[in-house]
């Protein structure tokens, strides 16, 4: 992961569609809402109890059957590539998602409404800078069974490359390609969603696509179609007359471009792999993709980030002056040696602190733990992130000299790396939530050796000496 040039954007009002679900059939109010920094793309459904919000996160996919469809705690999110690949191609970082049904509509099938919305709201930045993961190395996932595979190389920008080859006669081998993100929308957000005729008489027989038309879906005939086949579809499409065109497509349908099934293909790819939930720096090659492999694929990227991200060790230059020193660390702290474990402090803002320890042969602990082969405790490392963060906690208090700092929780705890005599130590602490009362809940890292050696979730609270 890193920072890139570039601010987050969200848009500057919310903006509302209206329109049906595709397998629903049921009318739908789509309204997009700004978010603050680092929210991401979440879905809200504002027609249940308590208005439960589901994140558009690569582990809450729960079924790719016509559709990338979400689930979080009972409460789904049907088909919802379509939009999330319009928040990806306008260049949108965070927003809410307001929906009043299960499922996004489908509109034209495509994500060229969604665009178009998004538009209209006007697309703002925020204060704070895009994080970006730039692909170092190959990295695939391949669907045994039908062949389907995506991978991304190192590439100086956000690339994807769509191969499809449908192996029937009307609808072969297709690409498309996205060098720029910025051309997506006139490159790929009118790309509308297709259907085999195979595939659509199972639909319709099983009760699904209700709101589907053939406004909202490119339909290829792929097999003869008879007379009663003809009459089912006519009266499924409320149409008086259909027909099959020269191009083997239903009714009345003008491609937008030859190629516009890869296109949609190609669409599908960059609105599933918004679940990844960061940007990428690479080139996507997405050969006869598909929901399930998309989504798999974003689900391994997204644990190779977490990851990554989790071993990011910061960079600190120690032979700059600190800004508190150990004078200044026990003018706040009420501990001392051999029970204080820190030296200096870095950093220090209303959210973070950073703090440093150099690890030496002189530790009392090393006297027994262990004999032969001294080794930092885990607990006594533990207790330096927490003395770290209670510089944090007691700089929000004008007298600092009057409070304790104490334990209340310690969860998450896991331990990396062992912590060797000589090794110098760097402790950073950040805030999950606002201090409230006093109570400060943090997460913390500890780094040596470029390293991730310890980390634990931490909440402690400062109380006024008695």
């Amino acid at each position: 992961m890193t920072k890139t040039n570039n601010k987050q954007r969200t848009i500057a009002k919310a903006v509302t569609l209206k329109g049906v679900g595709l397998h629903t059939g049921e009318n739908v109010t789509l309204r997009f809402v700004p978010a603050e920094v680092n929210h991401g793309y979440a879905f809200k459904r504002v027609d249940l109890e308590g208005e439960p919000v589901i994140e558009a996160d690569a582990n809450y996919v729960v079924n790719t059957q016509r559709g990338t469809n979400l689930e979080k705690r009972g409460v789904k999110i049907q088909t919802s590539e379509h939009v999330l690949a319009a928040l990806v191609g306008m260049g949108i970082d965070n927003i809410i998602i307001e929906l009043d049904s299960p499922e996004p509509p489908i509109m034209d099938g495509s994500s060229k409404f969604f665009v178009e919305a998004l538009e209209k709201a006007g697309i703002v930045e925020q204060d704070v800078e895009r994080e970006e993961y730039i692909v170092k190395e190959v990295i695939s996932y391949k669907d045994e069974a039908t062949g389907s595979e995506l991978t991304v190389i190192p590439a100086d920008t956000y690339q994807v490359t769509a191969m499809v080859d449908f192996g029937t006669k009307v609808l072969g081998t297709q690409n498309a390609t996205l060098e720029r993100i910025s051309d997506f929308k006139t490159e790929i957000a009118d790309a509308r969603t297709f259907s085999f005729l195979h595939e659509l008489e199972m639909l319709l027989e099983n009760g699904l696509i209700q709101g589907g038309d053939l406004n909202n879906a490119i339909v290829y005939v792929d097999k003869e179609i008879s007379e009663e086949t003809m009459r089912k579809l006519e009266k499924a499409f409320k149409k008086k007359k259909l027909s099959v065109k020269p191009n083997g497509i239903l009714d009345n349908l003008t491609l937008h471009q030859p190629n516009e099934a890869a296109r949609h293909k190609l669409l599908d790819v960059v609105g599933d792999l918004a679940l990844i939930g960061t940007g990428i720096r690479g080139k996507v090659i997405a050969n006869k993709p598909g929901h399930f492999v998309n989504t798999q694929f974003a689900k391994k990227l997204a644990k190779i980030i977490k990851l990554e991200k989790r071993n990011n060790v910061p960079k600190y230059d120690l032979s700059l002056p600190p800004l508190m020193d150990i004078h200044q660390i026990m003018a706040m702290l009420p501990h001392r040696p051999p029970f204080l474990l820190i030296d200096r402090i870095l950093e220090l803002s209303d959210k973070h602190v950073v703090g440093m320890k150099n690890v030496t042969m002189n530790e009392p602990f090393f006297v027994g733990h262990f004999p032969g082969a001294p080794v930092m405790p885990g607990v006594l490392q533990v207790e330096a992130m927490a003395q770290t963060g209670g510089i944090l906690v007691l700089s929000t208090v004008p007298d600092p000299e009057n409070y304790l700092t104490l334990f209340m929780k310690i969860d998450k705890v896991k331990f990396k790396q062992q912590v060797l005599p000589g090794d110098t130590l760097i402790f950073h602490c950040s805030l999950i939530s606002p201090i409230r009362r006093g109570i400060c809940h943090m997460q913390a890292y500890a780094y040596a050796n470029d390293k991730l050696v310890s980390e634990a979730e931490m909440m402690a609270q400062i109380v006024k000496r008695t």
